[in-house]
């Protein structure tokens, strides 16, 4: 079973992803409210898969990935955007964001999103 971490200041995101992911067969390993914490709770946890919001308080999303890559460079990282954050998405890229998930979540797009990091 793939492991995930889910890093989102948004306790509702977090909630549902949880949810989708559970549903499809993923197991959530930790949850993280910053970009911060994600980086901590990813060195700690090792997930296999992260799922990143770009727009969060302490470090954001980009920030975090930075530090994710640096630390293991074939780190899996899927940024979840709010519409209009194409810039991010770029930025993101850059940095080597494997996917995207917009908000609201789809849960056939944010199930394909993850088996494309697989």
């Amino acid at each position: 079973m793939k492991k995930v971490l889910i890093v989102d200041d948004s306790r509702t995101s977090r909630r549902v992803l949880k949810d989708i992911l559970d549903r499809a067969g993923y197991e959530v390993v930790g949850e993280a409210i910053n970009g911060q914490e994600g980086y901590d709770q990813y060195i700690k946890l090792q997930p296999d898969i992260v799922t990143m919001d770009i727009t969060m308080p302490v470090i954001d999303g980009i920030e975090s990935l930075k530090l994710i890559r640096k630390y293991d460079p074939d780190a899996k990282v899927i940024m979840i955007t709010a519409a209009g954050q194409k810039e991010k998405m770029v930025e993101a890229v850059k940095f080597g964001a494997v996917e995207f998930i917009t908000k609201p979540f789809m849960e056939e797009s944010v199930v394909s999103a993850l088996q494309h990091c697989l």
